[in-house]
């Protein structure tokens, strides 16, 4: 007769509590984290949110005191007034165009640019590559002097040209889309090329499609600096019908014949700038987000 078979005795595992300490330390910190978080994000956005509510206000809720942040009557007249007394319709297509063209063309020559540093071989590569890279470390200021005489010196200046092709390529894109190529397998490019695919049918078919993060990234950051860009088309502009909207705006705020010092006009000119750019990011955030998370793994 056989022995019994002993059952082992079935316990539940317990976390130990050397492993619970550092388990409720984290729980305990969170609410703390949550809060100071929080406080952060009213910090940074208080500004914005003064601006937005002060649009809306009338001139003696606007020179309260104390402050009044909520209006108790909504308002469009500081709207009406920016609107009779600035031709806002067309500095705000001129900042469109600018902005868009810009985009787009950092978009095209960047990506070119940095799939051919990424993904081909020609002399002298690692040098262009440096100098990209020097270029990075150039502050922006330093070269509004040589790019006002070059466009001078093109018949550039109040046109349209000459507010996009100084910025119709950056350093900062042509370095991201590189780091971004520098992703894609080589061996599915040689695999395009075994079967006869072009260098321009690869880049466009293939490695395009692949850095869409990438493009939503980029597009972001030079919409939204061409559209904030207020120093060059101040330099660039003599007629006021080339104007962007922060140029603008600011030719009439300091104009005492239109804005008077009307605070709630400013705001509402301001809100007005914002906005574009809020929308344009809350449509392409989620590509944003990916393409900054897949960029701190390059």
């Amino acid at each position: 007769m056989s022995a019994p078979t002993k059952v082992p005795h079935l316990t539940s595992e317990r976390p130990s509590a050397a492993a619970s300490g550092p388990v409720r330390k984290r729980r305990a910190r969170r609410p703390l984290t949550y809060v100071l978080l929080s406080v952060g994000l009213l910090v940074m956005s208080a500004p914005f949110l003064w601006m937005g509510l002060s649009a809306f206000k009338s001139q003696s809720e606007l020179t309260a005191s104390p402050p009044v942040w909520i209006p108790t009557e909504w308002t469009l007249a500081n709207f009406r007034q920016l609107l009779d007394d600035l031709d806002l319709p067309l500095y705000f297509m001129n900042s469109v165009i600018v902005a868009v063209l810009v985009t787009v063309s950092n978009l095209v020559f960047c990506s070119m640019l940095g799939y051919a540093l990424a993904k081909l071989k020609f002399v002298g590569q690692n040098k262009v590559f440096a100098v990209v890279l020097g270029a990075l470390m150039v502050p922006g200021n330093l070269m509004l002097l040589p790019l006002f005489v070059l466009m001078s010196k093109l018949q550039l200046i109040d046109s349209y040209a000459g507010l996009v092709l100084p910025f119709a390529a950056g350093a900062f894109g042509v370095f991201l889309m590189r780091q971004f190529m520098q992703s894609i397998p080589d061996e599915l490019l040689e695999a395009a090329r075994m079967d006869g695919a072009g260098e321009w049918y690869i880049f466009w078919r293939i490695a395009m499609p692949l850095v869409k993060p990438a493009l939503a990234t980029l597009s972001i950051f030079t919409f939204l600096g061409s559209w904030n860009n207020f120093v060059w088309p101040l330099i660039a502009t003599n007629d006021p019908d080339k104007y962007t909207l922060p140029v603008a705006l600011a030719t009439f705020a300091t104009d005492p014949n239109k804005a008077g010092g009307s605070n709630g006009v400013l705001m509402a000119g301001s809100f007005l700038i914002v906005l574009p750019v809020l929308v344009v990011f809350i449509a392409m955030q989620r590509h944003f987000t990916q393409g900054i998370a897949t960029a701190g793994m390059k």
